[in-house]
């Protein structure tokens, strides 16, 4: 995997449009509600730092990855939730404010936490620690991508209200349009990859992703979070930051086989997760329950 004109350019302005699309349909209030009830974050959190580590952990182990590949692995389960896990909580009506929120918080988190969890993979499965810096570059880039996008969108909200009631349809429409780009765009770009690598690493990945999403939505609904809630939780950490993961791998670590998990990882996501949606969408369940 290396950097291209779609993951160093299209993708995050791509991202960064939506994005100031989702702000348009969210207010300070969306953020207050998450504050008052905090529980939701601290499910999101506990899961995404707790649970999914040991889910690479015991999937790597069951199907006998080799040494790299699972390392990689546990790199993708170390890495925080992508920015396009808050485009598809929006197209599944979601809590996008929830998303947001845990979003910004994994980002800081995985400062501490992801030298952590690669460090102990590494002697683990190679028999030999590295030093891990924290990713303070790739922190700083997801802010600018997701942050400042539902900043400016929030504040035409606020001070164009009408506009952005109306623009607010068009803009759901024009993220499944750019989502599907972006899918066959991924696919284009790493089909190489993903017939090289897909036997080795891909049954590893759909059980991981489905294990996350499902997790993440079966354990909030257990605790009778909001479904809205369960929605956000599940797509945030069933949705990784595979760019941080493949960066990572290959300009820290200089291992381009530990890319390749989240390079799989990546192109099935969008499938699954655009499945899920259109599951929940049609379940015809209110968004409110």
């Amino acid at each position: 995997m290396q950097a291209s004109l779609l993951t160093t350019l299209l993708l995050p302005l791509a991202l960064g449009v939506i994005m100031f699309g989702l702000g348009l349909g969210l207010t300070m209030a969306d953020f207050r509600r998450v504050a008052r009830y905090p529980r939701a974050v601290l499910v999101g959190l506990t899961l995404q730092v707790l649970l999914l580590p040991w889910a690479a952990f015991a999937i790597a182990l069951a199907l006998r990855l080799p040494p790299e590949l699972a390392v990689g692995l546990m790199l993708l389960a170390a890495s925080p939730g992508g920015a396009t896990a808050n485009i598809y909580s929006h197209l599944a009506r979601g809590d996008v404010a929830l998303n947001i929120t845990l979003t910004a918080i994994n980002s800081l988190l995985c400062l501490a936490t992801l030298p952590l969890i690669l460090n102990l993979a590494l002697e683990y499965f190679l028999g030999a620690g590295q030093y891990v810096p924290p990713p303070v570059s790739k922190v700083i880039e997801v802010a600018a991508v997701i942050v400042l996008p539902v900043a400016v969108g929030m504040l035409v909200r606020a001070f164009a209200t009408g506009f952005a009631l109306r623009a607010e349809k068009p803009i759901r429409v024009l993220s499944v349009l750019v989502l599907a780009l972006l899918i066959v765009g991924a696919v284009a770009q790493s089909w190489q990859v993903l017939v090289t690598h897909l036997a080795a690493v891909g049954l590893a990945c759909l059980l991981f992703n489905l294990a996350s999403m499902g997790t993440g939505y079966a354990a909030p609904r257990a605790l009778r979070l909001p479904r809205t809630q369960a929605i956000a939780i599940s797509m945030e950490i069933g949705i990784h930051n595979g760019t941080l993961a493949i960066f990572i791998a290959l300009s820290v670590l200089g291992n381009a086989t530990m890319s390749v998990p989240a390079a799989v990882y990546s192109l099935l996501m969008f499938f699954t997760a655009a499945a899920f949606a259109l599951w929940l969408n049609r379940r015809g369940v209110p968004a409110t329950t």
